[in-house]
């Protein structure tokens, strides 16, 4: 009888001020129903109890392991987390939401039967303040301009984040795990959506993700900084739909910026998409 495979997964859990929630996190990842994973828990510079709380679990089993880093933002932690990982896949999870048993079991199941899959995600699970089943969107890369359809809990291989450079450290405020898939995916991948619940994500009254929406300042300034990260994409992806677009809306702007570089490109991409009209205003504000 031939050996099953199972390839070891790492899961980097980043933390700041979430000792209170961590244990729900951890447990989480016990309860799996597919057992060859490594938790790497990283502790980013948390004045709370994080630290405390994180070793309790490396006590109970040798599986999870826990760094301490001086505070840098979500990016960097997770990127230094996949820099102690030996897993063949990477899944990453806030240490305040959860992961249903199976999985990583469908994960893997799905990766060794199909080796062209680039990621896999699945539906989700919103709890805490907000309790609701949400059936996520079929992956279409056209979409992923527009839109993130893929939640931050999505599982890739490791050696594809090292090959793109893992998490943008220049998207501070949000929006980096959109950002990385950018960089990851390629129009011809293959991403496959679980039909499963398998991501439970925790609604706090105050989070990371509601403070972006409340500063749209912020929000405004990461969908500029994720637009100039990817440019060539952008650029190369509408540039079929050029002949399309209208000028009207530029006149003004044209008098000043016509000949610059970030005025062709924001105008190209403006028409289409509601969210580059954002991305447009802060070009030339």
């Amino acid at each position: 009888m031939a050996e099953t495979i199972t390839p070891l997964i790492s899961i980097i859990v980043p933390c700041y001020n979430q000792a209170e929630y961590l244990p729900e996190a951890l447990q989480s990842v016990l309860d799996q129903t597919y057992q060859n994973w490594e938790c790497i828990i990283v502790n980013d510079g948390s004045p709370d109890n994080t630290e405390e709380a994180a070793l309790q679990w490396v006590n109970k089993d040798n599986r999870i392991k826990y760094f301490y880093k001086e505070n840098s933002g979500v990016c960097d932690t997770r990127n230094y987390g996949v820099a102690q990982a030996v897993g063949k896949y990477i899944l990453p999870l806030d240490g305040d939401d959860k992961i249903g048993p199976d999985y990583l079991k469908e994960s893997i199941e799905t990766f060794e039967k199909y080796p062209e899959v680039k990621l896999i995600y699945s539906d989700t699970i919103l709890f805490g303040e907000r309790n609701e089943k949400i059936i996520n969107k079929e992956f279409v890369f056209e979409n992923m301009i527009t839109e993130n359809q893929i939640f931050n809990s999505a599982i890739f291989h490791r050696a594809h984040f090292i090959e793109v450079g893992g998490y943008n450290p220049n998207m501070v405020n949000g929006i980096e795990d959109w950002d990385f898939y950018l960089s990851l995916l390629k129009p011809t991948d293959k991403v496959i959506k679980l039909n499963a619940f398998h991501y439970l994500y925790r609604i706090k009254s105050v989070s990371r993700s509601a403070a972006i929406n409340t500063h749209k300042e912020k929000n405004d300034a990461m969908l500029l900084q994720m637009f100039r990260n990817h440019v060539p994409l952008f650029l190369e992806y509408f540039n079929p739909i050029r002949d399309r677009i209208e000028a009207e809306h530029y006149k003004q702007e044209a008098k000043a910026y016509k000949n610059s570089s970030e005025y062709k490109i924001g105008r190209l991409l403006y028409a289409p998409f509601m969210f580059i009209k954002k991305v447009f205003r802060k070009l030339f504000s």
